[in-house]
């Protein structure tokens, strides 16, 4: 066991849905419950109970590079937040051995009314660095983050990217025996997504063992060497990065072509939104879980409103298999849909996308779903709903047997003059 960095035996976690409401806030309020109903206990249903993480067991040894992967809701985040003792487990053991770095959320340990310099002290503190290694190391964290013009300056006036900068040059510098990194990095441009993630590299490379928790599937792959895929709140595969990669993107889609949420997939807090239906079509109006390259393809996806939405906006994520994003679109991206559809009253509607043909090049690709009101409310999210196939024969280039690299393969109009 001396080479154990992370114990987890039988750990579990649950939530009790609803229970904010029955909180007595004051005596008075509590002394009232007592009097009207003295004896009653109030009885909690199975549906009002959410085991985030259900009987987890592992062990990770000291120098191994983990990825954690899964959907949203499948108990990621809070098994790294119960490992960084922020949550207390219901059940289980869970043991960490050395000193962690945390990065869970932008600006963890951050007052916003201090300075980057002053919150720099504070946060390497709370992360367990002595004064003397904050001082040595302060030169390397502000150059790292590149905000060292805006150190003096309190936090509250930096962006969420400059935010994140500083949080993470702070743990990362750390030099802790176990780094913990959650899905953070998306805040930031990808030039310092990359910077992260090599830094993460040396970190890893120096022995030390880190818990890397992601959706981008390429930087799985390229940090990690082992993964744990994660479905509610189980781990439901240990495997070598690529075999769990693959796992994960091949299971829980439909391989006919069409997605349907059941109910026990859908948010409560999704109402007056429901997701019916993601479905893959062929010219032919065919659902298929493959397409030809050269063929118009059709994203189709069916929901139902209860109730009347105001600036409803329905869209698409479009990324390759390893999570690098192709485009985004939105059904109201057109002045003219914006304005016809700026209320949508209830009903049973249906948002296509129609893509054209010579758009991909040949491989597997993922569909994610995004119902929201620009900057007031996101109704559902769903960041890999379905997967399909592009098949490419009979596109550009196909006399050639080499690879094509890039995940599109347009039929460009060329020309060829011989003076």
């Amino acid at each position: 066991m001396t080479d154990i960095a992370i114990h987890v035996d039988q750990l579990s976690k649950k939530y009790k849905l609803g229970a904010m409401y029955e909180r007595q806030d004051t005596l008075r309020d509590f002394l009232v419950s007592m009097v009207r109903s003295p004896f009653r206990k109030r009885p909690v249903s199975d549906n009002q109970i959410l085991w985030a993480l259900k009987d987890i067991s592992f062990d990770i040894e000291r120098g191994s590079v983990i990825g954690i992967v899964g959907r949203n809701g499948a108990g990621k985040s809070t098994l790294l937040k119960v490992l960084s003792r922020v949550t207390d487990p219901t059940s289980g053991i869970g043991e960490i051995r050395g000193r962690v770095g945390s990065l869970l959320e932008v600006g963890t340990g951050f007052h916003p009314e201090l300075t980057g310099r002053e919150n720099i002290y504070l946060n390497g503190a709370i992360l367990g660095m002595k004064r003397t290694e904050i001082e040595k190391k302060f030169d390397e964290i502000v150059d790292f983050s590149e905000v060292a013009k805006f150190i003096d300056t309190p936090v509250k006036r930096y962006s969420s990217g400059m935010y994140l900068r500083l949080a993470f040059a702070v743990a990362a510098h750390l030099e802790p025996d176990i780094l913990v990194v959650d899905e953070v990095l998306a805040v930031g441009d990808a030039e310092f997504q990359r910077k992260c993630l090599g830094k993460m590299s040396d970190v890893a490379e120096q022995g030390r063992t880190v818990l890397f928790v992601s959706h981008n599937m390429s930087a799985i792959l390229r940090l990690t060497t082992e993964t744990l895929v994660m479905e509610k709140g189980r781990i439901v595969k240990r495997a070598p990065s690529n075999e769990a990669v693959d796992y994960y993107l091949s299971s829980g889609f439909a391989e006919t072509g069409e997605r349907i949420w059941n109910i026990d997939e859908i948010p409560e807090n999704a109402a007056p939104f429901r997701p019916k239906a993601l479905r893959i079509k062929n010219e032919q109006g065919l659902v298929v879980n493959t397409i030809r390259s050269t063929e118009d393809m059709t994203i189709e996806f069916e929901y139902q409103l209860d109730d009347s939405v105001t600036g409803l906006r329905v869209g698409f994520y479009l990324m390759s298999a390893r999570g690098e994003f192709i485009f985004t679109t939105f059904d109201t991206d057109e002045p003219q849909k914006y304005e016809e559809f700026s209320v949508r009253e209830p009903g049973l509607y249906f948002s296509r996308c129609k893509i054209p043909a010579d758009t991909f090049n040949d491989g597997r690709f993922v569909v994610g779903i995004n119902a929201s009101t620009y900057r007031i409310r996101r109704y559902f999210q769903d960041e890999r709903a379905i997967t399909f196939n592009i098949d490419p024969a009979g596109a550009p280039g196909m006399q050639w047997p080499e690879q094509r690299l890039g995940p599109t393969r347009p039929r460009l109009n060329w020309e060829i003059e011989k003076i």
